[in-house]
This record gives C-alpha cells, structure tokens and sequence, in this order.
C-alpha cells in the first residue's frame, strides 16, 4: 500500500525522501538550520528541487555548511564559486552566503545559538496549519514578513518573505503537511 504524501514531492525519490524524512520536522541545531538558510538562499527564484538535487555539491562548496569557514571565504574561494557548475552560480547569492554567514555568527553570539532567536518567533514550538490541502498553504504569512524583515535588519540578504516561509517549512516552525499526510502523525 503507498503512503499519501503532500501532492508536491511526488516527482522522484529524491522528493518523497526529502519530504518524509526533512521537511517539516523541527530542527533545533544551528548547523542545520545554517544549512537550510543557505539553501533557501540559492532557492530564492528556483524551484526547491534544483537546489535539492544539488545539494551534495553545496555541501562540497561550501565548507561542509560549516558557518564558520563560510563566513571566512576569500574572494578567489567566492570566484571559483562562480565558475562551479555543480551549484548555482548565481555571484550576488553566493556573495550573500558568505555575508549572511557573518550575520549568522552575530546573532548566535548575540542570542546565545540562531536556533535561540529563529524559534523565538514562535516561541519554540512549531505552528501547526492544519492545511486540508495544498491551496490552504500560504507562500507568506505576516510572520515569515517579520522574520524576514528582522534578518535584514541584521544585515542578512536574499531572505525575503516567501524564502522564509520555506525555511520556516523545512524547518518545521510551521507544520504545513496536508490533512491527510502520512507524515502528520510522526512529527
């Protein structure tokens, strides 16, 4: 018998991995929620499953998502970057990695850990939409704007609301698997 996933995985393996075993489930370690906020920068225009499918190459690229040498990244490291053909070779995005690793440093020294201050905004607990289905699942709410506007204000880029709203899903600040999901009643 097949499980009933959320209708936008359904396109490969690679997806319906994602979602089952990712998407949505709380993640509560800033080197994971470094990582994602790095992906969802390089989403930001694309589509979520281009990034996906490149991820092993991001991890490569980028330090192993390590926050610390991201933030360190040369201008020859940023060069060779664009020349890369295994990510994204987007310059401004991967300029932002680098300054959005900075940014990502402060706050943690600031907040005591990112996961500190991103799961404030909802005071450490996921919100739970309760979407019947894909259509009930907003691309922004006025939170992932606050959110989003509060990272710029800290000197974050490319972290606009809808790319905020994706970090919230995939991090599962918000729970926005449909009604009838599988994955609904493990997290």
């Amino acid at each position: 018998m097949s499980k009933f996933r959320c209708a936008w995985c359904e396109k490969d393996d690679l997806y319906r991995n994602y979602h089952d075993y990712e998407w949505g489930k709380p993640v509560y370690d800033d080197a994971t929620l470094f990582e994602f906020l790095l992906l969802e920068t390089f989403q930001a225009g694309l589509s979520w499953y281009t990034v996906l499918a490149k991820r092993e190459n991001f991890k490569k690229a980028f330090q192993n998502f390590d926050v610390k040498k991201v933030a360190q990244m040369t201008d020859l490291q940023i060069q060779i970057l664009c020349e890369d053909a295994g990510i994204i070779r987007n310059k401004l995005k991967i300029k932002a990695t680098v300054s959005n690793a900075q940014a990502f440093i402060k706050v943690q020294e600031e907040f005591g850990s990112f996961s500190n201050y991103i799961w404030g905004f909802v005071e450490g607990k996921p919100i739970d939409n309760q979407p019947k289905t894909l259509r009930d699942v907003p691309a922004t709410t006025d939170l992932s704007d606050q959110i989003s506007k509060d990272l710029k204000k800290r000197g974050f880029k490319f972290v606009g609301s809808t790319v905020i709203y994706a970090h919230m899903q995939a991090t599962g600040m918000v729970n926005d698997h449909v009604a009838d999901c599988w994955t609904r009643t493990i997290l």
